[in-house]
């Protein structure tokens, strides 16, 4: 996935989840929309260097869109929804082994109670359920982290591949998508949401599968490049 050109700024403040206050090269200072829901830990301090898209659309109230952003450990995506084009891409490119009986790609397809399955493969063995999770929190040794803060959606989306886990035909795949050059390794934050660590633990008892893959983060574009060790706990972890 390529950006266009981005303009830099330094971040003054995230505030109201969805905003941004960010001083330009020129002094300027500009409210830039935040398109992330989650705590930013790490990745909202104030000064940080940071870089914006610009929208052409008449209508935004906003039209830059904070993308990137310079952490003490390294540079980061925090526009998570762009997680699902990187790994959307990388699939039909043919850079993710062990799915090529499924050369069929749809996105946002419906499924469950009322939700949209991220990624849905189809082939002659049947389908696979990919949910894309993005990982931004890094909390030293090049460790990430999945949750950032309590998910009752992620909980729900565990729950709903694990069903899927169930059908004959079918896969379910968790796929964190790590957009930190500075990560290097994936476990679930239980300390921040035990109630998905343990459901993620349920689920890959019931035949979740569960994948991580660095995504390589410039200025120019973001490419998903390997996978990396994913477990239920960080190394150390009592």
């Amino acid at each position: 996935m390529q950006f266009d050109e981005l303009v830099e700024g330094r971040l003054l403040k995230r505030y109201k989840r969805f905003l941004a206050d960010v001083e330009l090269a020129d002094g300027s200072v500009i409210t830039a929309h935040c398109p992330n829901t989650g705590a930013m830990t790490g990745c909202a301090e104030p000064g940080s260097p940071v870089w914006l898209s610009v929208s052409a659309s008449k209508t935004r109230k906003y039209p830059h869109t904070w993308e990137l952003v310079q952490t003490d450990s390294g540079l980061a995506c925090i526009h998570s929804a762009r997680a699902n084009k990187v790994v959307a891409e990388a699939f039909r490119a043919g850079h993710i082994a062990g799915y090529e009986a499924y050369p069929q790609l749809r996105t946002e397809v419906k499924y469950g109670q009322g939700s949209r399955i991220d990624l849905l493969l189809e082939g002659e063995p049947g389908s696979v359920f990919i949910e894309v999770k993005c990982v931004t929190l890094a909390v030293g040794a090049g460790t990430g982290l999945f949750p950032d803060a309590v998910s009752e959606r992620g909980r729900k989306h565990i729950v709903e591949l694990q069903q899927v886990a169930r059908e004959a035909d079918a896969r379910a795949v968790l796929l964190f998508c790590v957009f930190h050059n500075g990560i290097e390794r994936v476990s679930a934050a239980g300390e921040i949401d035990p109630l998905y660590r343990q459901a993620l633990a349920q689920a890959m008892e019931e035949g979740v599968e569960v994948q991580a893959w660095r995504a390589l983060v410039s200025t120019g574009g973001i490419e998903l490049t390997h996978a990396l060790p994913f477990t239920l706990d960080p190394v150390g972890a009592c």
